[in-house]
């Protein structure tokens, strides 16, 4: 989208800032591959030509609601056109069919009310300004004419707003489809109810965020024949479960931990909790509190909120004594038994959490103490009993931590989708995806792997639907556009999960050796992967890897890919914890038969995530799908500031700027006829003499100036990238030498009026000294 061929003294450009990102001006000189701008602070700026993009110096200052409608449709004309619009709190704008949602960090309460609902009930799809209604209407609207299945996919970082933006799409939907009955709470409240919960035993304080959701979820909006709200399910992925037992600085565990340890005096003491700091799987780093936030009053609450959902007061009790258990089990320490290879509690101290954890889990200690020191091998023959030193028994408590939160957390979907109550007659259902965004941290592994994943994913169903709608508009505007490529990822998705040889098989493959590191793990990705051009090996480590994702370069630690990667499933936890006395506890551990005969089943965190991500994909994939991303300004979630580096980020992220290059690919710029005569008629004055209609001016003026590549539409002309810089570049020459003739003429008319008025006084003067003369004369 640069426009070097074409700049000349007196374009407005964009050029490239260290400190805004982008900083316009106007060019004052022009030398072969750089050029001279004078920017509106005051500010010179030299830069080279290919780092310049045209700035449509007749943007509304108010910016458009749709960012098709922009001239320049390149980074830093998005990012002006939606800081523009933030400025005046107008926070929703469009990409096509994309809804760009900015959050504005105060409440806006007249967007949202019943007559805003009302308006956007039926109106055309961009009639009306941006809103998530407008979304929620097409989406319904579409579903109940065409008979189709609709998804809303939400993503954004967690304090973009989309939890809010979620809300909004509920509350129109629940206005179009009705109350599910006739008394009772609506299928939508119950939907939204159930957020504290989840929110508190699946949401942790990461680098980036106070309340980021380590999970995905996507709840089904079920509809009727009738187009009424018959029920409703929430499905989640990938909880990062490794968070419980690992949690690096300066980020948090779960909040459900925190919020037990400051529970009222008689629940700390019945759980025989403390202070947080006490915890191993808690003191791993130096943050235990969040600014602003309470951890008591929320754990009252979240109490309140299993209320709401239908989680009686037993179930609540003994919820909160398998997350007390977890804390507990953490510290247990071993060291070396009497036996070779073998392990015992460390001290009494250790002793203490062994008898409390088995207490709280309602198992027998001893057996709960060998089904973390021991293993009992089936052979043909006989049965025999292993022992484990003691890193291999601390392996098997987190494994033991673990498996019991991430079943708990099952469960409580599970007893949330009860309480909400499935439709299984459904005609049709809406569903809202609200994921986690691409992550890029200093320190990325495992699970930003998975994440990412999900986004390379997700990314490309994005590509194919914006591709398509592409394609939709050229067809109605009955254009060739058959040159024009789909740009993919496929190849970075190749270089994930394709079986055999990516990189999941490569790390199930290790998780099965028992003598494979992270280290032998990382040199089979490169001697595998050496030649792959979105794979490379950072100069400096001996076990990172690079991959080059749409969103940008991650490089991720392998230190703990294997770990984190095994899922067992212990024939030991297993029977211990099915013959808890506490039902709650043991229904988490339903005996499975194929689990029964084996002593330990090896399953893979990476592969069962991808199963899921496909089951996903393929549920989005029956369904017509709608896009809100989400973007927040700043850091600081403050009403008013607009931080460019942030923004551009996100944008990144979100695949925005990705759909922009699948515009710019075909193409980018597209004006109304009469938008075109209006703006360029000046290029050929001649052209637009005489009766003609815009139509056939527009092609003239095309003609005229010898521009190729172009289109006509039926109502629009469509302008290849680049062109509209270069019409806008001679239409500023033509203006130019306009304005020369105008200065000239101005000047010749004031020169000229100057004159006769210096010659009207000197002969008014001379003719008042002749005659003053001449009377003293006589």
């Amino acid at each position: 989208m640069t426009f070097p061929g074409t700049i000349v003294v007196g374009s407005h450009v964009w050029a490239e800032d260290p400190e805004v990102a982008w900083i316009d001006g106007e060019v004052v000189e022009v030398n072969d591959e750089e050029i001279k701008i004078n920017c509106e602070s005051g500010k010179t700026v030299i830069a080279s030509t290919s780092n310049v993009f045209p700035k449509d110096s007749e943007a509304p200052p108010c910016g458009v609601d749709d960012m098709t409608k922009l001239a320049y449709l390149h980074e830093p004309g998005v990012l002006q056109n939606l800081r523009s619009r933030y400025d005046m709190n107008e926070i929703y704008t469009y990409t096509g069919s994309i809804l760009i949602a900015v959050n504005p960090f105060q409440r806006l309460p007249h967007l949202y009310d019943n007559h805003m609902m009302e308006q956007y009930k039926g109106a055309g799809f961009g009639e009306l300004s941006p809103h998530p209604f407008a979304i929620a209407d097409a989406a319904y609207r579409q579903m109940i004419n065409e008979g189709i299945s609709q998804s809303i996919l939400v993503s954004g970082e967690s304090g973009a707003g989309k939890t809010e933006s979620t809300k909004m799409l509920m509350r129109y939907l629940a206005y179009m489809g009705g109350r599910a009955a006739a008394e009772g709470r609506s299928v939508e409240q119950k939907v939204l109810e159930s957020n504290p919960v989840l929110e508190a035993f699946g949401n942790a304080k990461t680098v980036r965020n106070n309340n980021s959701s380590r999970f995905g979820k996507f709840v089904e909006i079920q509809f009727d024949q009738r187009g009424r709200i018959s029920g409703a399910a929430i499905r989640t992925y990938l909880l990062e479960r490794s968070r419980v037992c690992q949690v690096s600085d300066p980020e948090r565990n779960y909040h459900c931990f925190y919020m037990l340890c400051a529970a009222p005096p008689e629940d700390v003491e019945r759980y025989k909790l403390g202070n947080p700091r006490m915890f191993h799987y808690l003191n791993q780093t130096n943050c235990y509190e969040l600014d602003a936030v309470d951890d008591s009053k929320e754990y009252i609450a979240t109490r309140r909120a299993m209320d709401v959902v239908g989680i009686s007061t037993d179930e609540q009790d003994a919820i909160f004594r398998a997350v007390a258990a977890i804390l507990h089990l953490g510290n247990i320490e071993f060291v070396k038994g009497n036996e070779t290879d073998s392990s015992e509690p460390k001290d009494e101290k250790s002793r203490f959490h062994l008898r409390t954890a088995s207490e709280l889990f309602m198992c027998d200690e001893k057996s709960l103490e060998d089904s973390l020191c021991k293993r009992v091998i089936v052979t043909r023959d006989e049965t025999i009993t292993k022992c484990l030193d003691p890193d291999s028994a601390a392996v098997s408590r987190d494994a033991l931590a673990k498996i019991v939160y991430s079943r708990l957390f099952d469960w409580l979907v599970n007893k949330i989708n009860n309480s909400i109550g499935q439709d299984p007659d459904s005609r049709y259902l809406i569903g809202v995806l609200d994921i986690y965004g691409f992550e890029s941290f200093k320190t990325n592994s495992f699970e930003q792997f998975c994440i990412n994943l999900t986004n390379e994913k997700l990314q490309q169903h994005f590509n194919q639907h914006v591709f398509k709608m592409e394609q939709e508009e050229y067809t109605k505007e009955e254009i060739d556009w058959s040159y024009i490529e789909f740009i993919d990822n496929q190849d970075i998705l190749d270089l994930i999960e394709k079986k055999p040889g990516g990189i999941i098989a490569l790390l199930d493959e290790a998780c099965m050796f028992p003598r494979s590191t992270h280290e032998t793990f990382a040199q089979k990705l490169y001697q595998t992967f050496k030649d792959h051009k979105r794979f490379s090996k950072p100069k400096l480590s001996r076990t990172d890897f690079t991959i080059c994702h749409y969103a940008g370069d991650v490089t991720y630690q392998t230190e703990l890919f294997l770990d984190k990667n095994k899922d067992y499933v212990v024939a030991e936890h297993q029977a211990l914890l099915r013959a808890s006395r506490c039902s709650f506890v043991s229904g988490l551990f339903p005996l499975l038969p194929e689990e029964s005969s084996k002593t330990s089943k090896f399953s893979s965190i990476g592969s069962r995530f991808k199963q899921q991500l496909q089951a996903l994909l393929e549920t989005l994939s029956a369904t017509e799908p709608h896009y809100i991303r989400c973007v927040k300004p700043n850091n600081l979630l403050k009403p008013a500031i607009f931080e460019n580096y942030n923004v551009l980020q996100q944008l990144k992220c979100g695949g925005v700027m990705e759909a922009i290059r699948i515009s710019c690919a075909g193409y980018p710029t597209r004006k109304t006829f009469d938008e075109f005569v209006s703006r360029f008629g000046i290029l050929a004055p001649d052209v637009l003499e005489g009766r003609c209609d815009e139509v056939t001016a527009s092609k003239r003026l095309l003609e005229k100036v010898g521009l190729e590549g172009h289109q006509i539409g039926k109502t629009k002309v469509f302008l290849r990238a680049g062109q509209m810089a270069e019409l806008d570049a001679r239409r500023s020459e033509v203006l130019g030498r306009s304005a020369c003739i105008i200065q000239r003429k101005v000047r010749s008319y004031y020169g000229r009026k100057s004159f006769i008025l210096l010659r009207m006084s000197a002969i008014q003067i001379q003719a008042l000294c002749r005659g003053e003369v001449a009377r003293h004369h006589y």
